[in-house]
């Protein structure tokens, strides 16, 4: 993968430099703000994926997530994965339904039609090697991926809505796993369910949530967590 990194901390970002390198990955850039970040990517457009933090220079509130929006919009085949050190639901929410972010892509863009994905992946998943790498790899193949805490947190938070409550035990399971990003064969075994099992609880789900049961997978789970940061 081609890759470009985002965030103030000079000892994350190089070490991030390091393990990037060390498996065989080209990072393009590393910088230290939001508007480096969207300057890197517009020299380098056909990258696979950036990642980036949420709050940077110079006010630390939101320049990591404006930037990532304004790539969503401008280049919609790079990937975009945003790491915080905390849950932040407006943030989580604001990416995933901005502007560029509906999991298709724009045609005919910078990078040839192809659609990236997305993902948040709280900070203290990073030390987890492994889990990080596969959370890269799939924002850069147009994949989604969230970091199961932070699927968690939006899950408690929306209880209050009504639909939602409306869902089985079981269903909140797969909702759970389908908002990480995973694909119906894996959610069956993570579950140890069949997929036909798998799919009747989906289709039971989107009806609750009177969400449309969109063909295409990033597209499923964006439209239940655009619902659930409504």
């Amino acid at each position: 993968m081609r890759v470009i990194l985002a965030d103030d901390s000079t000892l994350l970002r190089e070490g991030l430099v390091r393990l990037l390198a060390e498996e065989g990955h080209e990072v393009v850039a590393a910088v230290g703000d939001g508007a480096a970040l969207v300057a890197a990517v517009e020299a380098a457009p056909d990258v696979d994926a950036v990642v980036v933090d949420v709050r940077m220079p110079p006010t630390h509130t939101d320049e990591g997530l404006r930037a990532a929006l304004e790539i969503r919009r401008r280049w919609p085949g790079v990937g975009v994965l945003v790491l915080s050190q905390y849950v932040e639901k407006r943030y989580a929410t604001e990416l995933l339904t901005g502007e560029g972010a509906d999991g298709a892509g724009s045609p005919g863009g910078p990078s040839g039609g192809r659609s990236g994905g997305v993902g948040y992946v709280l900070k203290d998943r990073v030390v987890q090697v492994d889990e990080f790498l596969d959370a890269l790899e799939r924002v850069a193949t147009g994949r989604a991926a969230f970091d199961p805490e932070v699927v968690r947190r939006l899950l408690a938070r929306s209880t209050r809505t009504d639909p939602l409550g409306r869902l089985t035990p079981r269903e909140r399971e797969v909702l759970d796993a389908m908002a990480q990003g995973h694909a119906n064969a894996a959610i069956a075994e993570r579950l140890y369910v069949s997929r036909s099992a798998v799919e009747k609880h989906i289709n039971a789900i989107f009806e609750k949530l009177e969400l449309p049961g969109n063909a295409g997978y990033s597209r499923r789970v964006l439209a239940v967590l655009r619902y659930l940061g409504s």
